[in-house]
């Protein structure tokens, strides 16, 4: 989860956030201008410099950084796993009835990151990172299918090569060039380091920032890596095709696919608009248009924003749909607005709203490849519990304090009031198979990001989803940058 809102240049990068002390997402891959905090996942822009911690500077100007990470994660579906029954001698299977078959989950993991940035010779630099996760042999494998961290089959330990990159800028800045494995940051295509670790993409983007407030980019997308936000196993490299969320029947005669993704953005400071186009030639294609007014009065800092996202399938993807799944099909979109505001006295609020329309393929297409920009989540949980979100409408209310007022720089508690109201018609319990109203979330976080380094994110979320038992989950995740 991450705060991004939309006041930097297109660019491409990893970096750190400076104006946001949730860190959930502790991974920020954006810097931003504003002030505020949302945490919603709103579009955060690619940034190209690096502008993580200062790292360690080597000699010649080559850089080795890193990040330290660990975390208690506890996820209550009111679901025992499938474990073996000493009193019947027979192993009892997880319920598939209750809250779709999710289990109960919990762990300690420690995840290790490190990177090795070489200096600019003449416009060129490269960078590899390293990056693993385990939980030392402390964790009970039957507990760990919700918690995102390893493969949800083998549920081992793992190490990666997540970034190995070779970019290119300007003298002027004008142009850039990156191709290589890295972690980048787009509307729908996300390095979404909402969990324990970011995914990463392999691919090629070119960036055109030659005209003033405006920019231009284009680029090609691969393959993946990650966990939570691959329809594969996420410890590995796939192609885009096999990461994506459509139905697995096709995956396997569709072939191999990336995505082409093109942007154009204009951003004065004032008025920010971008449009982004996402095309699978024998997937789908997703439209992605944003406009946000940032501004400030005497003691108040403001953003407002309206957003639309389009998805409907193309190709064999959509004949496929058509033909095999009995008439299905991917073609629906979601309008969503919002407003955020921060006082002087550090209170903020963060108001949204996004309306779905009555059109299939939600459940193929949302969170696919770490896009998460919509405008009414919850903390922790969003659309992947309830029934359906097809024809739905979901609202927000974050209310939070930075208490740099009283001293504490880098201190931020909030809450959140997420209401989702579900068309019982497509949404359906699990467990009673009966039209759900609606699903309500309560959220807490506790948010710390000190200037050593250290971070600390607690969040605790709370989920009242009709026709299903209570839903309950607790991150606990700091480290250290370095």
């Amino acid at each position: 989860m991450r705060t991004g809102y939309l006041k930097t240049g297109m660019t491409i990068g990893f970096a750190l956030s400076l104006s946001t002390i949730s860190l959930t997402a502790s991974q920020k891959l954006i810097v931003t201008k504003s002030d505020l905090t949302d945490e919603d996942h709103p579009y955060e822009t690619v940034v190209h410099e690096e502008r993580t911690s200062n790292g360690n500077i080597r000699e010649g100007g080559w850089k080795l950084s890193g990040d330290i990470r660990a975390g208690y994660l506890n996820y209550d579906y009111s679901n025992a796993p499938s474990h073996f029954d000493p009193a019947s001698g027979a192993v009892v299977p997880v319920n598939p009835a209750v809250n779709k078959g999710h289990a109960d989950s919990r762990g300690f993991y420690l995840i290790p990151k490190i990177s090795i940035a070489s200096a600019n010779y003449n416009g060129f630099s490269f960078k590899i990172t390293g990056a693993g996760a385990t939980d030392f042999g402390l964790n009970d494998s039957l507990y760990e299918q919700r918690n995102f961290v390893f493969d949800p089959m083998e549920r081992k330990s793992f190490a990666i090569l997540q970034e190995a990159y070779m970019s290119y800028e300007s003298r002027d800045g004008a142009h850039a060039f990156v191709v290589g494995a890295k972690e980048t940051v787009t509307p729908m295509i996300d390095a979404d380091d909402w969990y324990m670790l970011a995914n990463s993409f392999q691919g090629a983007y070119y960036l055109n920032r030659r005209f003033e407030h405006i920019t231009f980019a284009g680029g090609y997308f691969y393959k993946m890596a990650g966990v939570w936000d691959s329809g594969a196993d996420g410890t590995q490299w796939h192609t885009m095709s096999e990461a994506s969320f459509v139905d697995s029947g096709y995956k396997k005669i569709g072939g191999d696919e990336g995505v082409w993704t093109g942007v154009f953005q204009y951003d004065d400071g004032t008025h920010n608009f971008q449009v982004w186009d996402y095309y699978m030639k024998d997937y789908y294609n997703t439209f992605f248009a944003q406009y946000d007014y940032t501004g400030k009065t005497k003691n108040f800092s403001f953003d407002m924003g309206v957003q639309y996202i389009d998805f409907r399938g193309v190709g064999g993807l959509k004949e496929y749909y058509r033909d095999v799944l009995g008439g299905r099909e991917i073609d629906y979109g979601i309008y969503s607005v919002r407003f955020n505001a921060k006082h002087e006295n550090g209170f903020d609020i963060a108001l949204g709203a996004s309306f779905y329309t009555d059109g299939d393929g939600t459940g193929d297409t949302l969170g696919a490849w770490g896009g998460y920009p919509y405008f009414a989540n919850g903390m922790i949980f969003h659309f992947f519990e309830a029934g359906s979100l097809r024809n739905a409408n979901s609202y927000k209310l974050q209310v939070g304090y930075d208490f740099a007022k009283q001293g504490v720089e880098g201190l931020w508690v909030g809450g959140r009031y997420t209401y989702f109201d579900l068309d019982p018609h497509y949404a359906k319990s699990s467990l009673e198979g009966e039209g759900q109203e609606s699903q309500k979330l309560y959220g807490l976080r506790v948010g710390y990001n000190h200037t050593s380094g250290f971070y600390f994110t607690g969040t605790y979320e709370f989920a009242d989803l009709d026709g299903q038992p209570d839903i309950s989950a607790l991150r606990l995740i700091g480290g250290y940058k370095f």
